[in-house]
């Protein structure tokens, strides 16, 4: 079972970047499609982003398409999310998770979770 674990969050102005990082233990990263969330205070968790196991394919939701980049790195275990033009509206906790599978994408892993807050 892999064990997900977020950092990089923060307090940024509207405008500016950050990058979450997602490390993962247990088991390598490359076994999972991996896929970014975030929940905002009364709203439901939304995706964000999605890459498979290969780093091949990618999703992104609408409203974060062309300000965020998902990437991993399977030799590092790492998935990140680099978030440019960041608005207001992106404050949020963003989750990490993990998919046994690219094509049945079910989302069984879990990390804790890392607070974004941009300010205007």
């Amino acid at each position: 079972q892999v064990q997900l674990a977020e950092s990089g969050g923060g307090l940024v102005q509207a405008g500016g970047s950050l990058r979450l990082s997602c490390a993962a233990s247990g088991r390598t990263l490359s076994s999972y499609c991996m896929g970014w969330f975030r929940q905002a205070p009364g709203k439901e968790r939304e995706i964000v982003a999605s890459i498979k196991k290969s780093g091949s394919t990618t999703y992104y939701a609408d409203s974060v398409k062309g300000r965020f980049i998902i990437s991993r790195d399977n030799a590092k275990n790492t998935v990140y999310l680099q978030m440019n033009g960041l608005k207001p509206e992106d404050t949020a906790v963003y989750y990490c998770a993990a998919s046994d599978s690219d094509y049945v994408v079910k989302y069984n892993y879990w990390g804790q979770g890392t607070q974004v807050t941009v300010s205007s």
